[in-house]
């Protein structure tokens, strides 16, 4: 008698790339010693796709090599040829709006916390579509955060897929009925959101966001941003801790990341944000983002 195994189903109706191959997604896999599996040995990237295009997709490559880079780890293929993949990823989802994640792992090698010395690393690309709606829904209305303690480890400006911490804060953000959760470290200073960069507006109209001295993570949403500043010449800009007082205090306050572009927060803990609406500072700083973002996307 044939032994029966009961499987759990996989997302599918997508083409997912892996090693070389374009899979359906269900059915897409990486051997089961695969060290990004074991043990969080691999590195990860999120773009947005509007319209086809690929927002901010240098940025992201940067940031990917630079990951690679500091945990001893070579790209799987020169950038030409993975901008290929992306596009071709892209093309056999039939992906207008949405993301594309890449995730590069250190391979499958015999399980030994000791890093291999045989380079044999693997790339994943996935990609899903995203209603805009669904972020322009948030903009409009704005969004609740909860604090957590930052129980993260001290490299947290590599991207790497070992995000469990972040996961229990998110977790905990939305079943407390809030969007996002917000890191405070042990002065009482927020790092930044669980999946997203923090910022606030002070009362004297300063935009404030934590430096990255601190080991956060380098957004590339969080570059735009200044970038887009910049060109505006808008330098009423401060890259420093920030207290969770402060933040309570603030006249403005919103998240940024890849997925949404810029989201206002209107609640921190139940604290009403300003006038408890999205201000006049996080609509301009999206709308000057996002202009830049589309000038340079790449189809």
């Amino acid at each position: 008698m044939a032994l029966q195994v009961n499987r759990r189903k996989a997302p599918g109706g997508r083409v997912a790339y892996v090693d070389g191959r374009y899979l359906p997604h269900a059915s897409a896999a990486v051997h089961v010693e695969d060290r990004g599996l074991q043990f969080a040995d691999s590195v990860y990237e999120v773009c947005a796709v509007n319209g086809g295009l690929l927002m901010d997709e240098a940025g992201h490559l940067n940031r990917l090599e630079r990951s690679l880079k500091e945990l001893a780890m070579e790209l799987p293929m020169q950038r030409p040829a993975l901008k290929a993949v992306m596009r071709e990823t892209l093309r056999r989802n039939r992906l207008k709006d949405g993301l594309l994640y890449l995730q590069v792992t250190r391979g499958a090698h015999r399980r030994d916390h000791m890093i291999p010395d045989v380079k044999r690393p693997s790339l994943i690309v996935t990609a899903r579509t995203i209603d805009p709606q669904t972020y322009e829904k948030k903009r409009a209305e704005g969004i609740a955060v909860v604090t957590v303690p930052d129980i993260r480890w001290g490299r947290c400006d590599i991207k790497t897929t070992g995000l469990l911490p972040n996961v229990l804060a998110k977790t905990k953000a939305r079943q407390s009925g809030a969007y996002e959760a917000w890191l405070v470290d042990a002065k009482g200073c927020i790092t930044e959101g669980s999946s997203t960069n923090a910022w606030i507006v002070t009362k004297d109209n300063v935009l404030v966001t934590r430096d990255l001295a601190s080991n956060i993570l380098a957004g590339v949403t969080r570059a735009g941003i200044f970038a887009a500043l910049a060109r505006e010449g808008f330098n009423a800009v401060e890259e420093r801790a920030f207290s969770l007082a402060e933040a309570y205090a603030a006249r403005e306050a919103f998240i940024s990341s890849a997925t949404g572009g810029v989201i206002p927060v209107v609640q921190i803990d139940g604290n009403r944000i300003g006038e408890g609406s999205p201000g006049p500072s996080t609509r301009r700083i999206h709308s000057l983002y996002r202009r830049l973002a589309l000038e340079t996307a790449q189809p």
